[in-house]
């Protein structure tokens, strides 16, 4: 079955970095885009970055635009999440999505990220 488990969230101060993994497994990872989105307290969940299957195409919300950097390991079946200067609004639960594999979506546990002083 497909699994994905992020991990790397924690405490770190403003302006500090911090970097988010997921590990796959359950399908050809590297025939498929991923994608990294958040939620915050209250709000509803948001895209934060996608990236293709050969991880050679890339976005990212404004929000996050060169601060944040997606990557994957097709070997390793993981994608990453590198987060620099990291905001007090960064603070958010960050969730690794695949698919869809037909009607169905895939979404990690999630990873909490709090960038507080």
């Amino acid at each position: 079955q497909v699994q994905l488990v992020e991990s790397g969230g924690g405490l770190v101060q403003p302006g500090g970095s911090l970097k988010l993994s997921c590990a796959a497994s359950g399908f050809t990872f590297s025939r498929y885009a991923m994608a990294w989105y958040r939620q915050r307290p209250g709000k509803e969940r948001e895209l934060v970055a996608t990236i293709s299957s050969s991880g050679g195409i890339t976005n990212y919300a404004d929000s996050v635009k060169g601060r944040f950097t997606i990557s994957r390991d097709n070997a390793k079946n993981t994608v990453n999440l590198q987060m620099n200067s990291l905001k007090p609004e960064d603070t958010a639960a960050y969730y690794c999505k695949a698919g869809p594999f037909g009607v169905f979506t895939y979404w990690g546990q999630g990873t909490q990220v709090t960038v507080s002083s």
